[in-house]
């Protein structure tokens, strides 16, 4: 643990296999649909299902991972999921070298490492409780959100240069190496660990006892679920961001279609009017912890996460040339800088919120959730987006974006229920 406000060497360590993990997959980023298109001729229907069907698999397969992971040691797991991801990322350029890559295997990929995240992600929530008192989890949130938007300013130019370089397989395999890293740096993260123990484990005996743990066993996948739609502070918040973040993400292949096409951007103009604004992340997540110090984290949440569903409905109004640029840029911005004071306060409330017992399972149905959820509303946008136009198809979805601030809770209560 740290000490005065300050997480110690533990967390030191796990805040670097985030940041290794989070580097390789930015580099990479991108990386597939160009591998799809460039190297296996591939067209917008496969190209498509590559991005939509594989996550969305890839969250169903996660979901057994989360009891599998909640009743064991954390750091093991997480080592598992990085040195899997990074496994399932190497067969990708050793295919490409014996000149056997496929399509299925492409999705087969993209399947395993996004099963993998979604575990990852949950494993070292439950890790990162275990590993701190609740009054620094928000500084250790902060940090690794600061993380997230500093490796997105630098790792797409990064895997710019190394597919211009060497094709876009080498990026996959600086991906691989990212998540080889992570492995490394949570071996590194502390000593022994105790093995959490399943509740009503040792009244489970004989016959009855064990047919009695089987069904528990069965009902544990779906306990993430049922506590956080039982709970009156985190049921609001789980439908708010879910739906928020899959409403953003459904409108960005039609940003790419109405910018790239129509309005005639370069695409490193495309690439630049989403990298600059991970600087609103940045500043964002740096602000975090001193606004919540001084108007209390309740009012910095419901505030930060009413202002960043104002953003999105101005891109409506994109245009081409510099005008354009400046305000898909300003509108990033704003939404961005938003979303990185939100996203610490949101995350270091969810874990002090939920019992150490079901962390795991319920930051797993939280994933599984968002990620089927970024699927289904990617896919719908898409037909949107056919029938009705990209532009068109945007601001509906900024429209709704308008309301999703109705389902932040009012109040969020205590915070441990633990």
């Amino acid at each position: 643990m740290g000490s005065g406000g300050r997480p110690g060497r533990d967390f030191a360590w796990l805040w670097a296999a985030y940041g290794a993990g989070a580097l390789g997959t930015w580099i990479a980023f991108g990386a597939f649909p160009l591998i799809a298109i460039r190297v296996l001729d591939c067209g917008p229907a496969e190209v498509a299902a590559l991005s939509a069907a594989g996550v969305a698999v890839g969250a169903v397969v996660a979901v057994p991972l989360g009891p599998w992971a909640e009743f064991r040691r954390k750091r093991p797991v997480l080592i598992t999921m990085a040195l899997a991801r990074c496994a399932a990322l190497l067969t990708v350029p050793a295919a490409f070298a014996l000149g056997a890559l496929t399509f299925t295997q492409l999705l087969l990929v993209t399947v395993v490492v996004s099963a993998a995240d979604i575990t990852f992600r949950a494993a070292s929530g439950a890790y990162l409780k275990a590993l701190l008192p609740a009054e620094e989890l928000l500084l250790a949130n902060a940090r690794l959100e600061s993380t997230t938007w500093t490796t997105a300013i630098v790792g797409p130019p990064l895997g710019g240069a190394a597919i211009a370089l060497l094709g876009p397989v080498a990026t996959v395999v600086a991906d691989a190496a990212g998540q080889l890293l992570s492995a490394f740096a949570v071996h590194a993260s502390g000593g022994p660990e105790a093995r959490p123990e399943r509740p009503g484990r040792a009244a489970r005996t004989g016959r009855a006892g064990r047919a009695k743990g089987a069904r528990g066993r069965a009902g544990e996948l779906f306990e993430g679920w049922r506590y956080v739609l039982a709970d009156a502070a985190l049921r609001p918040l789980f439908l708010n961001t879910t739906t928020f973040n899959g409403l953003v993400m459904a409108t960005q292949p039609l940003m790419a279609v109405l910018m790239l096409g129509p309005l005639g951007f370069a695409p490193w103009q495309y690439g630049l009017a989403f990298a600059l604004p991970s600087i609103g992340g940045l500043l964002g997540a740096r602000l975090a912890g001193p606004l919540a110090a001084r108007f209390g984290r309740d009012r910095v949440l419901v505030a930060s996460g009413t202002l960043r569903a104002l953003w999105p409905v101005g891109l409506v109004f994109l245009g081409p040339g510099t005008g354009g640029l400046l305000l898909v840029v300003g509108v990033e911005f704003g939404l961005v800088l938003c979303c990185g004071v939100f996203n610490p306060v949101h995350a270091a409330y969810r874990l002090e919120r939920t019992p150490d017992d079901r962390v795991t399972r319920t930051l797993a149905a939280w994933a599984v959730t968002a990620k089927a959820t970024t699927a289904l509303l990617t896919a719908l946008w898409g037909l949107w987006g056919a029938l009705l136009g990209p532009r068109a198809a945007i601001g509906l979805a900024g429209a709704l974006l308008l309301a999703t601030p109705l389902l932040l809770p009012r109040r969020l209560g205590d915070r441990s229920r633990g």
